[in-house]
């Protein structure tokens, strides 16, 4: 059985994905958690992402983790390629997948039957230097007038994103797909789990959250990997926090200001992930302050 915990930054998927992995070894069914958020592939990079430490996994076995170095650009369809081998492994040695995180874009790579079209080398690089001589308002804007659907999906923020479904309509003729397939679609059969909380208390969440980065010492994390090629990571220099610990550093922004941008682009990225999982048709939502909601996911599990 392939199981998904998803939902927005906040909302406790990593707390109940260990309560609920402990539940099921206490049954006797081992469980092996498989990461599916974006940013915590990357080594180093733990206080923005609030990736779990070994020591807080409490025994149970994780992967993707740490996979990437901060100079490498991630790859959903590479992620799919592992996250799926990930999955076999594990259910070769008769333990149940779990995958879980908020990337919303690599949950589904693995839970739904996504192709992905290759690459032209020369395409993207024409796309690329476009991309910095125009700007991504720009490349949206060209995106709208090819692919509606996938423009008003992508945003016109993400010039990473826009330059690859250009290149993809380039190629290809046909839309970039940035829709879900249908539930029939699915990879494997798969429980999916939502962790949802009311806006008007996941604000106030993310906010202490991102007060809490800085607490934590997100700014000396970042000090730290900028000798490893931060600055040069096309991914993981564009996380939110990090981007903004960058500016600070190079006093682009004081403390404050990196604070509430940060602040500002995690409540924003939250609302899309909210948005994206809710096309899930098979999903069993989950309230992030409800006590019994470890036993709600057992139940879910046993239908």
């Amino acid at each position: 059985m392939l199981i998904a915990v998803v939902g927005a930054t906040g909302t406790g998927k990593s707390g109940l994905s260990l309560s609920l992995a402990e539940a099921l070894i206490g049954r006797g069914q081992p469980v092996e958690i498989v990461n599916a958020d974006a940013m915590q592939l990357y080594r180093g990079m733990d206080i923005g992402t609030a990736k779990l430490a070994p020591g807080e996994r409490r025994g149970i076995r994780h992967h993707l983790f740490d996979v990437l170095d901060v100079r490498d650009e991630a790859s959903v369809a590479d992620y799919q390629t592992h996250a799926r081998a990930a999955i076999a492994d594990i259910e070769s040695r008769g333990a149940w997948p779990m995958l879980v995180g908020g990337s919303g874009l690599y949950v589904s790579s693995v839970i739904y039957d996504f192709n992905f079209p290759g690459t032209d080398p020369e395409i993207r690089q024409r796309l690329e230097a476009e991309l910095v001589a125009q700007g991504p308002g720009m490349m949206h804007r060209r995106l709208l007038e090819v692919d509606r659907a996938a423009a008003t999906a992508i945003g016109p923020s993400n010039g990473r994103r826009l330059v690859r479904a250009l290149e993809v309509v380039e190629m290809t003729g046909e839309p970039f797909g940035a829709g879900l397939p249908s539930a029939d679609a699915m990879w494997r059969p798969t429980t999916i789990l939502g962790m949802r909380a009311p806006r008007e208390k996941l604000v106030p969440l993310l906010d202490a959250r991102v007060d809490d980065m800085w607490r934590a010492g997100i700014v000396d994390e970042v000090a730290g990997l900028l000798p490893l090629g931060l600055e040069n990571g096309v991914t993981a220099s564009r996380a939110i926090g990090y981007a903004q610990a960058i500016a600070q550093i190079r006093g682009n922004l004081s403390e404050q200001e990196a604070i509430e941008e940060t602040a500002a682009l995690t409540r924003k990225y939250a609302r899309r992930q909210v948005s994206w999982f809710r096309r899930y048709e098979a999903i069993r939502w989950l309230d992030y302050d409800d006590r019994r909601r470890l036993e709600s996911a057992l139940v879910s599990l046993d239908e």
